[in-house]
């Protein structure tokens, strides 16, 4: 009994220590987000509500911020095309080649950031496509691809075949056995994936400044490039609060709806 709670306070005393290494230099931001002094002293000197305003009165910040959700909107939906079609032939379709096309697949998300940027901004510049915010879309939905594939990919692995059989079986063609069978069986999955590749393309940072044209900014760019002024760090604090909590928002859902789904099915 004494070996157990002794056990017990050692992993919760490990369990806070892990916690605080990662959310600490979150929860000083934070702090720092309502400090009225434009010096980043510690302790903070009072609470103030001022640098939200100016965040939310900044032009750069609103235009930013709308370049941002384009980005991630048009990155999720690229991503869930492909991914779904991709997920559907690996595991759907026998083929020569078959797992290295898969290996293929999910690669980019494992290359540094550093390389997958220069490649991109590489291959741009030799097909002469001009740099803005298609290219940031193509370049974010390199990395969004592996996630949609993913939770697609696992969803079929637990979808059964025979009602699609059935259905070919009863004259229903590919599509129509898509649409009434295979795609009701992976909508969480495809929510979730989408909710995760929006989160992941929304706050991307490295890729985004190999992409991006002059004159193109999404938050993260906007921050890098304010965060360098000492006189905007003030506001780059509230900017970056609110980054990290629309950012969290979808990946908290895609758990609830993960989480909801694994009920369901026990």
């Amino acid at each position: 009994m004494v070996e157990s709670r002794m056990v017990r306070i050692a992993l919760r005393a490990a369990t806070a220590l892990v916690l605080a290494f990662i959310y600490l230099p979150i929860v000083v931001l934070a702090i720092f987000a309502f400090n009225p002094s434009r010096l980043q002293a510690w302790p903070p000197v009072g609470f103030t509500l001022q640098w939200f305003a100016e965040a939310a009165a900044n032009p750069e910040v609103a235009r930013a911020v709308v370049n941002s959700l384009l980005v991630g909107a048009f990155a999720t939906v690229l991503a869930l095309l492909l991914g779904t079609l991709a997920a559907l032939a690996v595991q759907r379709y026998l083929f020569f080649g078959q797992q290295t096309v898969s290996f293929v697949l999910v690669l980019p998300i494992a290359l540094p950031g550093v390389v997958s940027g220069i490649a991109l901004q590489t291959s741009f510049v030799t097909l002469g496509v001009d740099f803005g915010l298609l290219t940031i879309v193509v370049g974010h939905a390199t990395f969004c691809v592996v996630v949609v594939y993913n939770n697609v990919m696992a969803r079929l692995r637990r979808l059964p075949r025979s009602p699609e059989e059935a259905s070919s079986d009863l004259g229903a063609d590919a599509f129509t056995t898509f649409r009434r069978v295979t795609l009701p069986g992976m909508r969480t999955a495809l929510l979730s994936g989408g909710l995760l590749a929006f989160a992941l393309s929304f706050d991307e940072i490295i890729v985004t400044n190999f992409t991006a044209g002059p004159g193109t900014q999404t938050i993260p760019i906007w921050i890098l490039a304010s965060i360098q002024r000492p006189d905007e760090l003030p506001v780059v604090n509230v900017v970056a609060l609110l980054l990290i909590l629309v950012s969290v928002i979808p990946v908290w859902l895609a758990m609830r709806i993960s989480s909801g789904e694994a009920t369901r099915r026990v």
